[in-house]
């Protein structure tokens, strides 16, 4: 798969508490795609998020033989969510400065034209195929539950005072409940991972128009990035885009 990955601390916040890694080109592991966005106070956020990735990476690096089948890869990318929400956990519970420090999650394994994904929080993947766009993770936040429950519209949920408030974030228990899935891979289909400060800029339609606009995965990330500064840049801003061919 063709990818790029771009990081931005937008055109608010002082620090960038973003983070994201990837994991190609290694005989034998699959390719890999992981983010995170990070919270709490002072530069916890971006302990917390830099923890996670890092994490996952070390983790599929070190067990390469969990990630080599489909029957495992799922519960492989649940347990080493888990794991890294213990040492976060553990991090914050023994030091007042990291202290309620947390983040969302997301895990991505590319194998036998399949993408596995686990997650927690609400940054999202999403799916572009054949002229539309699916979000295939549904966000662990306050304002997704109001949606389900049927107290607002999903158009009332733009603008809620409250839509930036997680109802999950790895580190913030000692215990996290993860949801994982899967999606085929077909022909010419699109994948896209982005925290928050990309999608609360920008509408999933004004997404897929810029991403299907050009055909270079680069050009696309920085577009995204510009354009959600350019409508305020209210948060950190990470967009990654893999491409089936």
């Amino acid at each position: 798969m063709r990818f790029a990955a771009v990081s931005d601390k937008g055109r608010v916040r002082e620090l960038n508490e973003d983070s994201y890694r990837v994991i190609t080109g290694h005989d034998k592991i699959p390719d890999a795609f992981i983010i995170a966005d990070g919270m709490g106070g002072h530069s916890s956020g971006d302990v917390a998020s830099n923890m996670a990735v890092e994490f996952a990476k070390e983790y599929i690096l070190n067990n390469p033989e969990i990630f080599s089948s489909d029957e495992n890869t799922l519960n492989g990318i649940k347990i080493l969510m888990e794991e890294a929400n213990r040492a976060i956990y553990e991090k914050a519970s023994h030091s007042e400065e990291n202290s309620g420090m947390g983040t969302t999650f997301i895990v991505t394994v590319v194998l036998n034209n399949k993408i596995y994904i686990g997650h927690v929080g609400d940054s999202r993947v999403y799916l572009i195929r054949n002229n539309s766009i699916k979000r295939l993770t549904m966000d662990h936040s306050y304002i997704e539950e109001l949606i389900k429950n049927g107290s607002i519209t999903r158009e009332e949920a733009q603008n809620h005072p409250k839509k930036n408030i997680i109802t999950r974030a790895l580190g913030c228990n000692a215990n996290i409940l993860v949801d994982t899935l899967n999606s085929s891979i077909d022909e010419n289909d699109i994948f896209v991972l982005c925290t928050d400060g990309l999608t609360n800029m920008l509408s999933d339609d004004e997404i897929m128009k810029i991403i299907l606009e050009n055909d270079n995965p680069s050009y696309s990330c920085n577009e995204l990035v510009r354009l959600a500064n350019e409508k305020g840049g209210d948060d950190n801003i990470t967009v990654v885009i893999l491409k089936d061919k």
